[in-house]
């Protein structure tokens, strides 16, 4: 394995612990501040307005240097604005501390991604860039519970300021393991922005938005299916949440190996069907608790296998300008977020139960997977995108 590669499965890690750690410790930054929970929350979305703002802006801004410092540059400013982050006394500095260290999150990913492919072996570049998003899988399956324990029994703000120092570790790693690359950096604006032309690139970030808005739609109410459906006890959580990213780990791996194989555009819209089909089966069988932690897993794995294939997808239809598409692809991924989310709420509020985010869910998928539809049918474009000829099965 490459040490440059590593280095960038490094910043995954950094960036997963910062924004998923804040939901494990909300409690404890309400109690500390004397505010309400929902109150808090707004530091979750503070983050992802950030990573939203910041992945074409920076990718925008750093256009001009080199791949290697502009990862540098991003993970030091990450680390900065944590550290901040953990010291406000306030707030307002916490909101914005927090809105701040979103900014790198999205460009790093999307330069990260298409440097990923340009450091891999022939034929393997969909599983270098899923090397970089094992860096996520790894915080949720190990630092975001760390960082919550420790946020929970000691401080909070203490969690924090060790996310900053992963960042510094990262820009660290970056500056002695990356390799200074040729050509790896768009020059100026109009090549840079050219991308955003093509209709392809806007279908793909409408995969990214829509489609994946059904992982989220599960998984922001995966601890209430948990306790009120499948009635595990509220500390079983924990154990539960670490099936999931067990999941995600094995899927992202999985994903990236399938898109070297058998194509970005293929691949992606095989596993939005997979995701369709274990959505659906999770809300049959969440009253079942073996079953439903087989399928916490399964989903898990599914969800995080078409992340590589879908950036793969963009680097390939955004030749020239791969940074800046790759980096609002990430920005998209956040909007899903979003979406999903609010979309999975509202049949709860409506009084449909907590099965009922699983159907909102298969119903974003359904949408992503029509979307890649609209892609294969551009066969003009879509030849130069994914050489292989593309088969869905049912």
């Amino acid at each position: 394995m490459k040490r440059s590669l590593i280095s960038l499965t490094l910043g995954g890690l950094s960036l997963g612990m910062t924004e998923f750690m804040m939901m494990g410790v909300l409690p404890d930054v309400s109690n500390s501040l004397h505010i309400s929970i929902p109150t808090a929350g707004y530091l979750i979305s503070a983050y992802a307005l950030g990573v939203v703002i910041g992945a074409p802006l920076m990718a925008g801004l750093t256009r001009k240097y080199a791949a290697k410092n502009i990862l540098i540059g991003l993970m030091i400013m990450f680390a900065v604005f944590n550290a901040l982050f953990a010291l406000s006394p306030n707030y307002i500095l916490l909101f914005v501390t927090r809105l701040l260290s979103g900014l790198p999150h999205g460009a790093f990913f999307g330069v990260g991604a298409v440097v990923a492919s340009r450091l891999a072996e022939p034929g393997k570049k969909a599983q270098a860039v899923a090397l970089m998003f094992a860096g996520l899988t790894i915080a949720n399956i190990v630092g975001v519970p760390i960082g919550t324990y420790i946020g929970h029994n000691f401080s909070w703000r203490l969690s924090f300021m060790i996310v900053a120092l992963f960042g510094l570790i990262t820009a660290l790693a970056v500056k002695k393991w990356m390799p200074l690359l040729e050509d790896d950096h768009e020059q100026n604006s109009e090549p840079m922005l050219s991308a955003f032309k093509k209709l392809e690139v806007w279908l793909i970030i409408g995969v990214s938005t829509i489609g994946t808005g059904g992982l989220f739609a599960w998984i922001s109410y995966i601890a209430p299916l948990m306790t009120e459906v499948a009635h595990f006890e509220s500390n079983s959580i924990t154990f539960i949440m670490i099936i999931a990213g067990l999941g995600m780990a094995a899927g992202n791996l999985i994903g990236g190996r399938l898109a070297d194989k058998y194509s970005p555009l293929r691949t992606t819209a095989l596993l939005l069907l997979g995701m369709i089909s274990s959505l659906l089966i999770v809300s049959v069988i969440a009253e079942y608790k073996v079953l439903t932690i087989i399928m916490t897993f399964i989903t898990g794995a599914i969800a995080f296998a078409v992340i590589a294939p879908m950036q793969m997808l963009m680097i390939n239809a955004a030749k020239g300008s791969e940074m800046i598409a790759s980096s609002a692809l990430q920005a998209s991924a956040n909007m899903g977020n979003a979406l999903g989310a609010f979309l999975g709420g509202l049949p709860i509020a409506a009084g449909l139960g907590y099965t009922s985010p699983m159907y909102v869910g298969a119903l974003l998928a359904t949408c992503g997977f029509i979307i890649t539809l609209v892609i294969k049918a551009r066969n003009t474009h879509l030849r130069k995108l994914d050489p292989q000829p593309v088969v869905l099965k049912n």
